[in-house]
């Protein structure tokens, strides 16, 4: 009875160890926090002029680097990451890509990711959410 009780116990405290970091990671924001990490999903695409990348089912994981206004955009679907784009908080909750223009635009809150971004003669597109 007493190791059915402690497997028990050890069960209950995994699975709310596993909740808890779970729905906290979908609360972060990335424009009030020193540290951000999260996953945004939806469609993604690529085009360098050989290449062509496009898909309604991809991700982009964003990580907030050291210094704190800079992020990194790692893509899927063998898409190139975007690196040390820097940002300033516009609003509460949005961080809008410092240098937006019409033709390069990264705009990032808690639910939504939205890239279109040029350079080189290389464009990375994503409209996703959290």
């Amino acid at each position: 009875m007493k190791k059915a009780i402690k497997i028990l116990g050890i069960f209950m405290v995994t699975f709310f160890a596993a909740v808890t970091i779970a729905s906290c990671s979908r609360d972060d924001d990335p424009a009030n926090n020193d540290f951000f990490a999260g996953t945004y999903r939806g469609s993604v695409s690529y085009n360098d002029g050989s290449t062509n990348t496009s898909t309604n089912d991809g991700s982009v994981f964003v990580t907030k680097i050291a210094s704190g206004t800079k992020y990194n955009f790692a893509f899927s679907n063998d898409i190139p990451a975007l690196n040390g784009i820097e940002f300033e908080q516009k609003g509460d909750n949005s961080l809008v890509m410092i240098g937006s223009s019409a033709t390069s635009y990264i705009r990032i809150d808690n639910n939504e990711l939205k890239i279109l971004y040029l350079k080189d003669g290389k464009t990375w597109t994503a409209n996703c959410t959290r």
